[in-house]
C-alpha cells in the first residue's frame, strides 16, 4: 500500500478530533503519514525495518509473543538493536504468551533488553485473570509506530507449519509523525502498570498549586482541523477497563456517518448500545456492513455472534463471513474518510475489560485504501441472508 500524505480536507472542521477527546480521551495530532498494512508478512517487514533503523528507543508490546520462527525473528531484531546501544523494552501478556518458555525471555534480558510480563496469575484482585494487555504495538524513536491486530506468532506468517493450511487475515497501520509520540506515551503508561509503579489514570493527573486539588490533564489536539492542517489526523485511543472508549467512538462515528460504516471484527459480540448504533444508522440509509470469521480459534464465539445475526439483518445491517482459516482484523472505515485500526474487538472483553489500543485516522487516501481492502475481503467471503 502506498504512503498517504494527504492534502487538506474540506468540510467539518475540528469537531471529530474534539469529539474523540471528549468521549474517548484520545489525543489527536495532524501532520502524520500513514500506511495500511495487510496481513502478517507485510507488517513484519515494516516492523523489522523500523527496528533496524532505531537510534534511541524501541518499544514492543504484544499480547502474543511466541517462541517460534516469528517470535525468534523479532527477538533477534530486538537483540541487534540493543547491541547498537538502543534502549529496547518488550512487554507481553502472561496469558497470551503463557506457552513461551522462560529461556526465551532470559535470552533477551541477557542481551540488555528490558522485559516485563503483564499481570501474571497470583493471589490478588481477580487472581490476575483480568484485565489482560491485548495491545499490539511497536514504536521506534517516538517517531514511527505500528499497531493493529497482529501478534508475534506463526499463525500470521508467510511460511506456516504443516498443520496450518493458510495464514490468518489481519490488518495493521504504520504511522510516522507526532501520533507515534502518543503511542510511545501509551506504552509508557502500561509499562509502569506492569510493574505496579502506576495505577490506572494516575498519569492523567497533575497536581496544581493547591496540593489538595487534582486536575485531569487538558486535551491535546482537540482543535486539530483537517481543513487547514496538513497530513493525516490521528487519534490514539487507549482502551482501559470499564472506560468503554471504543464503544463511544463507534457511536460517534455512527452519528457522523452519511454513506457507509464497514466493520471487520474477529470476535463480534457487541453490546445492545453498539447494536442500536449500527441498526439505527442502517435504518437511516447508511450502508452498514460487518465482516466476521466463519471459522474461529475459539468456536464458542461463533455461537454467540450468530445469535445476533437475525436482529442485525432485520434492521438492514449486512453481514459477511470470511471463508478463510481465520479473519482476525479489528478495523472500521466510515464514509471512506475515517479509519480505525487496532486491537479492540466489539465484545465485552475488548470494550470493557482489557487494555487495548486503537488508532482512529481521518485521511481520505487511507480511507480509499481501507475501502478497497475491505471490498477485496468481501470477495473472499460469503454474505449471510435471512
Amino acid at each position: 500500500m502506498p504512503l498517504a500524505d494527504s492534502a487538506p480536507l474540506a468540510g467539518r472542521g475540528p469537531s471529530f478530533a474534539r469529539g474523540l477527546w471528549r468521549i474517548a480521551a484520545a489525543d489527536a495530532s495532524s501532520g502524520n503519514r500513514v500506511q495500511l498494512l495487510a496481513d502478517g508478512p507485510m507488517t513484519y517487514d515494516a516492523m523489522e525495518l523500523a527496528i533496524a533503523g532505531a537510534r534511541e528507543t524501541v518499544e514492543i508490546e504484544s499480547y502474543i509473543f511466541r517462541d517460534d520462527a516469528v517470535g525468534r525473528r523479532f527477538a533477534d531484531a530486538a537483540i541487534a538493536a540493543a547491541g547498537r546501544g538502543v534502549r529496547v523494552r518488550v512487554l507481553s501478556d502472561w496469558i497470551g504468551s503463557r506457552t513461551t518458555p522462560r529461556a526465551f525471555w532470559r535470552r533477551m534480558r541477557e542481551a540488555g533488553i528490558e522485559v516485563r510480563i503483564f499481570n501474571k496469575l497470583g493471589f490478588r484482585k481477580w487472581l490476575g485473570l483480568v484485565p489482560r494487555d491485548h495491545r499490539k504495538l511497536v514504536v521506534v524513536d517516538e517517531t514511527v509506530g505500528i499497531t493493529g491486530g497482529i501478534g508475534f506468532g506463526e499463525e500470521w506468517a508467510e511460511r506456516l507449519p504443516q498443520n496450518r493450511p493458510s495464514r490468518w487475515r489481519d490488518t495493521a497501520v504504520r504511522i510516522e509523525g507526532p501520533a507515534a509520540l502518543d503511542m510511545a506515551r501509551a506504552f509508557d503508561a502500561i509499562w509502569r502498570r506492569a510493574s505496579g509503579e502506576e495505577r490506572r489514570d494516575s498519569a492523567r493527573l497533575r497536581v496544581q498549586r493547591d496540593p489538595r486539588r487534582l486536575l485531569v490533564r487538558r486535551s491535546k489536539g482537540a482543535d486539530v482541523d483537517p481543513a487547514v492542517d496538513l497530513g493525516a489526523v490521528v487519534g490514539i485511543i487507549e482502551g482501559e477497563p470499564l472506560r468503554l472508549r471504543i464503544a463511544r467512538a463507534l457511536q460517534l462515528q455512527a452519528v457522523s456517518a452519511e454513506r457507509s460504516i464497514w466493520i471487520a471484527s474477529a470476535y463480534f459480540v457487541p453490546s445492545v448500545a453498539e447494536l442500536e448504533a449500527l441498526a439505527g444508522a442502517a435504518r437511516d440509509g447508511v450502508d452498514v456492513r460487518v465482516l466476521v470469521p466463519s471459522k474461529y480459534d475459539h468456536p464458542w464465539v461463533r455461537l454467540l455472534a450468530r445469535r445476533l445475526y437475525r436482529r442485525m439483518l432485520m434492521n438492514g445491517v449486512r453481514i459477511w463471513e470470511w471463508q478463510g482459516v481465520m479473519m482476525h482484523a479489528k478495523t472500521s472505515v466510515i464514509d471512506g474518510r475515517w479509519v480505525r485500526v487496532g486491537s479492540t474487538d466489539f465484545n465485552p472483553l475488548g470494550i470493557a475489560i482489557n487494555f487495548e489500543l486503537d488508532a482512529v485516522i481521518e485521511d481520505r487516501a487511507l480511507g480509499a485504501a481501507a475501502e478497497a481492502m475491505y471490498l477485496a475481503d468481501l470477495e473472499a467471503s460469503k454474505e449471510i441472508k435471512i
